[in-house]
């Protein structure tokens, strides 16, 4: 069995759904109030181990009950949960999240995510090595991104880097991933290419690639994905549905594309399987609570 080990971020998500945005200093009525585990790097987790993946969780919650309960959430869903800190300071991540017609508008309080330091992955080095791949994501202290990744650079463990939320990030960084999975915006602000359309997004990739990325696959959405086939620059469309809540369709894309890559599919392949499993993200409500299981995505894989 392949195992992968997330470095990332647990919050708990704070959902509400809107019939409109509101404009500066008004109160409209929201609706369809819920609690739901979230995180990027727990979304992440969990989306592999529910495709059957081996999964190390890496991370920090608070000494509190949103702390408690997204733990228990991460073990129930089979992901190892030893490595992730109980933080005695700070209270656990949150998220708040407001739902409008499908689409999300998202403000975080990082919390005890911020408590990770490069220091305590020093320890971890072990769990590192073992990996099939490692996925991380910009939720936690940059050091700790940086350090993560170099470990697992001069161990040739493969890196997939889910760059959000977006920031500027050196070539040097750049040059030691594997695998990137921006959306649109996050692109942007690491080329510094406008990224409005098809043809915007293979500039992107191609920018990427220069900078030693070997596999770039830019998500956009309702519009699909571009990605490099290592021949050429590719625009794959997907499967039309009524969008829900696309809360964690990258997590979901970005775990599901990291499994493939390890069951020895190609890249093609792999975005096929991934595009299968964030489209049914989409369908559902909430972060964590929306990842599909295997048979769900080999279903829809298949349909293709």
């Amino acid at each position: 069995m392949c195992k992968f080990t997330v470095i990332g971020s647990l919050n708990m998500d704070l959902v509400i759904n809107s019939p409109k945005t509101p404009v500066l200093g008004e109160t409209i009525l929201g609706y369809d109030y819920m609690t739901v585990p979230g995180g990027k790097g727990a979304n992440q987790a969990i989306a592999i181990a529910r495709l059957g993946g081996q999964v190390s969780m890496i991370g920090c919650v608070g000494d509190d009950y949103f702390g408690r309960e997204l733990l228990n959430n991460l073990s129930v869903n089979n992901v190892n949960i030893q490595n992730v800190k109980i933080n005695n300071t700070y209270s656990t991540g949150i998220a708040f999240i407001t739902v409008i017609n499908g689409n999300n508008f998202i403000i975080v309080d990082s919390g005890a995510n911020f408590c990770l330091i490069p220091e305590e992955v020093d320890g971890l080095c072990d769990i590192i090595k073992q990996s099939d791949m490692i996925l991380i994501q910009l939720e936690i202290p940059m050091q700790m991104v940086e350090r993560v990744i170099d470990i697992a650079k001069s161990n040739n463990v493969k890196v997939l880097l889910n760059p959000a939320p977006a920031r500027k990030l050196s070539d040097e960084l750049l040059s030691k991933i594997d695998i990137i999975t921006p959306n649109e915006s996050e692109c942007e602000i690491i080329t510094g290419l406008s990224v409005e359309n098809i043809q915007d997004a293979k500039a992107a990739v191609t920018c990427l690639n220069k900078k030693g990325i070997p596999n770039v696959i830019v998500t956009l959405g309702s519009k699909g994905i571009v990605y490099n086939d290592n021949r050429e620059i590719i625009h794959k469309p997907v499967r039309n549905v009524k969008a829900l809540d696309t809360t964690a369709a990258g997590d979901s894309f970005s775990g599901a594309l990291a499994f493939a890559i390890t069951k020895a599919k190609s890249i093609d392949e792999a975005t096929d399987f991934a595009n299968a499993a964030a489209t049914l993200t989409v369908t559902k409500k909430g972060a964590q609570s929306s990842l599909p299981y295997i048979a769900e995505v080999m279903a829809a894989y298949k349909g293709i």
